[in-house]
């Protein structure tokens, strides 16, 4: 397959969207939609990529990383945003044209094109699909079986109407071909646009050859206009997901209740209930029992660990844990093997050790916990003095009784217990018993009196 490098025209504001976003930033299960673009061209080895932005560059600038920029200032045509990477293009290899809207392209749709127009040696492949309904797409219309032109719906025929394979707007050239045809365009239509379509004939002209490939699948062409456009797009994206990670030995109780992300990982055998979403750099191990009512965002889960009602947030929990339900595991929080975080707890940077419980109605805040501890039910690490965040520290084997309040900074030694109730203000020794609370005292006749 020949070397190619990519073009994303991405400069577009989306009015149809009524959005304060730029359109390609709009978020299909978590990211960018022209991230999906991005990523596809990549996995399909394109060398380098550009991105043609416009409208509110910005924000698009600064959420895209490891790519190239060009700016399109005035949006006046696609031919004219190819023109703004004119210095990208060079002179050897070939360029992929590909639009920050269309999220739903492949990498092995890419690698398609681009061994067909090297095998071919055609001075520009284009790509197109067999649609059931081809109103409003430019269609290609074909001489003895070879490419002649594209005819635009408004412009086609009788004959021409009827023809369901239609440009999907993506092309590989020979950079030089390129070059030269946009050298060539003009704005001379009634929209005073360039038009990259225009670009075909140009090189036709030359005597040039335009091949095509037709797509195996034509949703992987489907734009995002509106917001309807992009919850369709959505769908699709979700339920390619799902059928994967079924594929690769995951069950989904419902896939259409299920939203995971491109990036998760999932190993085999692992259950995911309904109503679940699952997002970023995730990772799950196997045997594992995700949800139903859970959702989870960049973050590491063991083997044979249930996440059940909860909330998980760029933390780690080990093998063997179950968490939930209604539990909250903030970022920055590290929860070992065996440990058992129950309902309505809330754990927020903190490291929990193995075999730890903390069963019901807790806060564990900025706090280090050992292996084998109990946290009873009402306890709180009191982490804040109004100016600053202070750590509590739990020793190894030790007993924290319900109702107990730790202002921190504090520490409490290894088989040290906690009597119910207390509120500890000092450090505890291991092996030894805190209780920090006032005496019972009951007074007789008191409410006669």
């Amino acid at each position: 397959m020949g070397k190619f490098k990519t073009i994303i025209l991405a400069a577009g504001e989306g009015s149809r969207m009524k959005s304060n976003t730029p359109k390609v930033m709009h978020k299909i299960l978590g990211k960018p939609m022209i991230s999906y673009v991005i990523e596809s061209a990549k996995e399909a080895d394109s060398e380098d990529i550009v991105v043609v932005t416009g409208y509110k560059r910005d924000i698009v600038m600064k959420q895209i990383k490891d790519v190239s920029f060009a700016y399109q200032e005035k949006q006046l045509g696609t031919g004219h945003a190819v023109m703004t990477a004119e210095n990208f293009i060079g002179e050897e290899g070939n360029i992929i044209i590909l639009y920050g809207d269309m999220p739903l392209i492949t990498s092995e749709t890419l690698r398609n094109l681009v061994q067909k127009h090297t095998e071919t040696d055609a001075a520009v492949t284009v790509m197109s699909a067999i649609v059931e309904d081809s109103t409003g797409y430019g269609r290609i219309v074909r001489t003895e079986g070879n490419f002649s032109r594209i005819v635009e719906h408004k412009d086609a025929n009788s004959e021409e109407i009827l023809i369901n394979e239609i440009n999907t707007g993506m092309y590989c050239f020979k950079a030089k071909d390129l070059k030269f045809a946009l050298s060539k365009l003009n704005n001379n239509n009634s929209q005073s646009e360039y038009y990259l379509t225009d670009t075909l004939e140009i090189l036709l002209k030359q005597n040039l050859e335009v091949g095509t490939v037709i797509a195996k699948e034509a949703d992987e062409f489907y734009g995002v206009n509106s917001r309807l456009q992009l919850s369709v797009a959505c769908e699709v994206m979700k339920k390619r997901i799902n059928i994967n990670h079924m594929h690769e030995g995951v069950t989904i109780i419902n896939p259409d209740a299920t939203y995971i992300s491109k990036d998760v990982v999932i190993g085999r055998d692992t259950i995911i209930y309904p109503n679940t979403t699952i997002e970023g750099n995730t990772c799950i191990g196997e045997n594992s029992v995700i949800g139903p009512n859970t959702n989870i965002k960049n973050s590491k889960i063991g083997d044979n660990t249930v996440v059940e009602h909860s909330v998980l947030l760029d933390s780690i929990v080990g093998n063997s844990t179950a968490v939930g339900p209604f539990a909250y595991i903030r970022p920055n929080s590290n929860i070992g093997d065996n440990v058992k975080i129950g309902d309505f707890v809330e754990v927020k940077n903190s490291n929990i050790g193995d075999n730890t419980k903390a069963s019901h109605l807790s806060y564990i805040g900025d706090a280090d916990v050992g292996s084998n501890v109990n946290i009873g039910c009402g306890t709180i690490t009191v982490n804040y003095d109004g100016k600053n965040k202070n750590r509590t520290i739990i020793d190894d084997n030790s007993f924290v009784g319900c109702n107990s309040n730790l202002i921190a900074p504090v520490k409490i030694g290894s088989d040290s217990y906690i009597a119910a109730g207390s509120t500890i203000t000092e450090n505890i020794e291991s092996n030894s018993l805190a209780i920090a609370r006032s005496r019972q005292t009951i007074k007789k006749n008191w409410h006669l009196k």
